[in-house]
Order: structure tokens, then sequence, then C-alpha cells
């Protein structure tokens, strides 16, 4: 059984408000962009990035990757990403990462894109994890390491990413970095279909016969009785 790995697409998304200091014209900026006041929002934001603001660095970025308010210009939004991550900013470390994977305003690097990944990946950021595993899993900036590949797929699948379950449902069917556990298989795979993946779906189907009855409802009861981690 061979399942197609995909790398998840960039994630460009804007950040809540979160700055408590600056919390008046965050929130006013956040306000003129869902109104889709671009130039407003962005004239609000970028004197916050300008003194450090790691929310308003992000929305700076988020706003030149889709040229809102701006012209469209990656290695922009790359500078800003980078001041954002720097901070600890989760989802700009992981912008940033996708970027140099991509090779998206900024030279393709993939053993940076790995350590960006990781720093988003250790703060749980499920996305993260499943790009970090496809890493681990294609040999891409990282040496090719199933199990760690394995690892880093559960942290995300365990948050309900449905790309991360399918890949460990067939790991599973392959004792691929993880012991051969068709029940294991099923159940992830079961998951990730009822996602709407149709790759989970048709390897499932192809797993449940070489399955038992028996095995085929324990995976079903395993399934329902799953529920995400926080």
């Amino acid at each position: 059984m061979r399942f197609k790995w995909a790398l998840v697409g960039l994630a460009f998304t804007l950040a809540l408000p979160v700055s408590i200091a600056m919390a008046g014209a965050f929130e006013d900026g956040v306000t003129a962009y869902e109104r889709q006041d671009y130039a407003t929002a962005l004239r609000l934001f970028q004197p916050l990035a300008d003194q450090g603001d790691a929310s308003a660095q992000f929305n700076v970025g988020s706003m030149y990757a889709y040229g809102e308010g701006v012209p469209q210009n990656f290695a922009e939004a790359g500078k800003w990403f980078r001041k954002a991550a720097d901070q600890g900013h989760a989802t700009a470390q992981f912008n940033l990462g996708a970027m140099y994977a991509e090779g998206l305003g900024l030279a393709q690097d993939y053993p940076e894109a790995a350590r960006w990944y990781r720093k988003a990946a250790d703060q749980g950021d499920a996305i993260t994890q499943f790009n970090l595993g496809l890493m681990y899993a294609e040999g891409e900036g990282l040496p090719q390491d199933h199990t760690e590949s394995g690892k880093w797929f559960r942290k995300a699948a365990d948050q309900g990413d449905a790309n991360a379950q399918a890949n460990l449902g067939v790991m599973y069917a392959n004792g691929l970095g993880v012991p051969e556990d068709l029940i294991l298989s099923c159940m992830w795979l079961n998951l990730a279909a009822a996602q709407g993946s149709e790759d989970a779906r048709s390897a499932r189907d192809k797993l449940v016969s070489h399955m038992t009855p028996a095995q085929i409802a324990e995976a079903q009861r395993m399934a329902r009785e799953w529920k995400p981690t926080k």
C-alpha cells in the first residue's frame, strides 16, 4: 500500500488582538482589516510593528504576502515574519519556514525551513508539526527518519490534523517508523476520512480487505471514542 505525502501549503492568517500595551490601535487595525479597509489597517499596524510589537509585525507581513493595502511582496513579508518569529510568534515561524521550503521571497533552504518549523512545532502548532514530520519522511533538510516523522505526525494527528492522521494511518499499515498495527491504521484512516480526506478513504478501503470483521469493528470503536488533545 502506498500513500502520497502532500506538503500543506502556506497559511498566512491575520493575528487576533493580543497586544495589551497597544491594544487600542491594534484592535482598530483589526477592525479596519475586517472591513477590508487595508490602507487604514496598515497605517495602524505599521507604527506598532516598527516599535517591535510581534503581532503587528506578523500582520504587516501577512498584508505584504497577500498584497493587501500594498503591492504583494514576499521578500518584504519574509522580513516582517522574521521579526515576529524572532520574538517567538508561532504562526510567523510557520510562515517563515514555509517560505524557505517553497523558495517564496527567500532562497529555498530546507534546513532553514526545518529550523523554523521546529520552533513553531515545539509550541504545539499542528500544521507545523505535520510539515516537520513530512520533512523527516522525505529527508528534506533533515536526515530521513521515519520514527521521528511518525512522532511529529502523531502530535499533529492528536490535535485533529487530517493530513497527519492519514499519513500516520499508512505508516501503521506499513510498519514504517511505528510497529505494524492494522487496527490503529484503520482508526487513523477512519478519522482522516471522516474529515473528507479522499486519500485516507482510499487507503482505508484497501486496508479493510486484509482485516477481520472484529478488527474493523475495534478500529471503528476506537475512532468513535477518540478525542483531540488541546
